[in-house]
């Protein structure tokens, strides 16, 4: 098998910019008279020939748009891939392995293959083997995972023994492939006669007579998850089930989660919120890999062992390290600085915006911390956030500060064509060493706007709103779209950024890791949805997360290995012991 493959990224592929396909003037093997790099036939973009390719790297590192990688493979891959997407694409190693009676995770970073592997478990890609120009036959597929798990539920798969539901990642689509109410839809597909249960267990009743086109993110969300419990299956795949839901309504998905899975039933699921990974799943298959270019999916762990060693970044039965370092998390005391400066502060803040009422108790920012801001989903925050920013006068209150605000909104939708390169200017002539690089921005400089991922336009918007002339910096939802690496990655970010230029920032987000992560204070939200909500804080760490995880009614206890945040089971020992000492949240 060739330990060495070549990815051409088309979508940056510009072969009438570079000199006519600069990479195969270049290329040794070519200017010996061999044809390593060749034009294609049906596009044009050049074509690399893996066995013919040394790995001396010329055409990668001369290639104008960084549209070239040349990867070694490592040492412990024995077979050819489970799929490829075609000539010079991305490439999946393995497959996840489902058991009934049990949740089973999925976790790694974007773009290494985690929903390739889903859609060729729900039957929506027919894997090829590596034969992206031949038809496989399904036994040959079988073959492949000889001796495993997963043969067996192939075969099972094979039989019509295994009938499987699959809820999408991108429920944002839903609208457009469907029109008329929720109900509509849900009677559709509800082929259990379950739809009252499930439509009271996700809570959907304020909503069903709206047509789908009209409701929120979150409530789709819970839609698209409804639409999938509703089918007739006994295996159940779900991608990302919790992004655009709340704190609260996470941790409901997950007790719903795990209440499908019996003797004769098995549930997956990708999850980037580590926290609720862990609390929804019993075993974890982490992937690995280079991003867009190849995904290995290692062995299963138990969730614990799993998020621990993908935190490492090292897989011990594997002898694969994935990470340089480890991600490591301390105490929230630790994270305390020297006297305090005041920067900003409000008194009794009062905005009626509809039906919805927002009230702030007295409260105060100051220099050089990062603030975490908890609560439920259309309780006030972004509104808050908007006060601050200047963008929402209040009607009763005052805010005294008169300090520059930059905020980076939560809905990020942009058509515009203008280059990256442009729209971070004063970022990447500025702060190049703590922002740029860090995030690996260099190779997004030559996309449009309109071209990025969510992830990616989320990065670039991050970046935008720390790169401004400003004191006080406004995050709604910076972990939207990222994956676990980048939402740490990012934090990490910020955290220094504020110590170097005395900055404050404000962070909005349902991921409690993130927050626990990122804040020094936070700010708690209660109240009732879309009603009224009533601000409270800034507390400690430790005061305000006991205060709002009495509203959830979990409690936090820490890792001793990682000494990251995982939540209590109902009832155990630990969870009961906190909760008769007070402390909801263990530092």
């Amino acid at each position: 098998m060739k330990k060495r493959i070549a990815v051409i990224h088309r979508d940056k592929c510009h072969s009438d910019q570079c000199g006519d396909y600069l990479c195969a003037k270049l290329c040794p093997v070519n200017r010996t008279g061999g044809d390593c790099i060749v034009k294609g036939e049906s596009v044009p973009k050049p074509i690399i020939d893996e066995m013919l390719c040394t790995g001396c790297g010329i055409c990668q590192n001369r290639c104008p748009f960084g549209a070239i990688e040349i990867i070694n493979l490592p040492d412990t891959l024995d077979k050819p891939p489970v799929h490829r997407y075609g000539e010079n694409m991305f490439q999946l190693f393995s497959l996840p392995t489902p058991l009934f009676g049990q949740v089973t995770g999925i976790l790694g970073r974007n773009g290494i293959g985690k929903s390739t592997a889903l859609k060729v478990m729900a039957g929506l890609l027919k894997p090829n083997l590596g034969k992206w120009d031949k038809d496989v036959d399904f036994k040959d597929v079988i073959n492949y995972f000889k001796g495993t798990e997963t043969q067996k539920f192939l075969e099972r798969l094979n039989k019509g023994e295994i009938k499987l539901s699959y809820k999408p990642q991108q429920v944002d689509l839903i609208p457009k492939q469907f029109n008329g109410t929720v109900k509509e839809l849900l009677i559709k597909v509800d082929e259990n006669n379950q739809l009252d249960k499930i439509v009271k267990e996700l809570q959907l009743q304020n909503f069903m007579d709206t047509d789908v086109s009209k409701v929120s993110g979150g409530e789709l969300q819970r839609v698209a998850i409804a639409a999938t419990v509703l089918k007739k299956s006994n295996l159940f795949l779900f991608d990302e089930p919790t992004s655009y839901l709340d704190i609260k309504q996470r941790v409901n998905i997950s007790k719903f989660t795990r209440s499908l899975t019996n003797e004769h039933t098995a549930v997956m699921v990708i999850e980037h919120d580590l926290i609720i990974l862990d609390y929804i799943t019993d075993l974890l298959n982490i992937m690995y890999g280079q991003e867009s270019a190849y995904g290995i999916v290692s062995g299963l762990k138990s969730s614990r062992e799993g998020i621990n060693s993908f935190l490492e970044g090292y897989l011990k039965e594997e002898n694969v390290r994935f990470r340089s370092g480890a991600i490591k998390f301390e105490a929230s005391q630790d994270k305390i600085k020297g006297k305090k400066v005041r920067l900003i502060s409000w008194t009794n803040l009062v905005k009626q915006l509809g039906n919805f009422k927002l009230e702030a108790e007295a409260g105060e920012l100051n220099k050089n911390e990062v603030i975490g801001i908890l609560g439920e989903n259309g309780i006030g925050k972004t509104s808050f956030i908007k006060v601050l920013a200047g963008l929402i006068k209040p009607d009763q209150g005052v805010i005294d500060g008169g300090i520059k605000v930059a905020y980076k909104p939560q809905y990020l939708e942009t058509d515009s064509e203008i280059l990256v390169a442009e729209f971070l200017k004063e970022a990447i002539s500025k702060f190049d060493m703590q922002l740029i690089r860090p995030l690996e921005i260099e190779k997004l400089t030559t996309k449009r706007l309109n071209e990025l991922s969510g992830g990616e336009l989320q990065k670039v918007s991050i970046i935008h709103c720390l790169s401004q002339d400003a004191q006080l910096f406004l995050l709604d939802e910076p972990s939207a779209y990222l994956d676990v690496e980048q939402r740490l990655l990012i934090s990490k970010v910020i955290k220094n950024l504020a110590n170097e230029r005395d900055l404050t920032v404000l962070v909005v987000d349902h991921d409690l890791m993130f927050i626990d992560y990122i804040s020094e204070r936070l700010i708690v939200f209660s109240g009732e949805p879309a009603r009224n909500g009533l601000l409270q804080g800034p507390f400690s760490m430790e005061a305000g997360m006991n205060k709002f995880l009495e509203m959830l009614d979990i409690t936090l206890r820490r890792d001793p290995h990682s000494h990251r945040p995982r939540i209590n089971k109902l009832g155990s020992v630990k969870d009961r012991e906190q909760r008769q000492a007070g402390k909801m949240y263990y530092n």
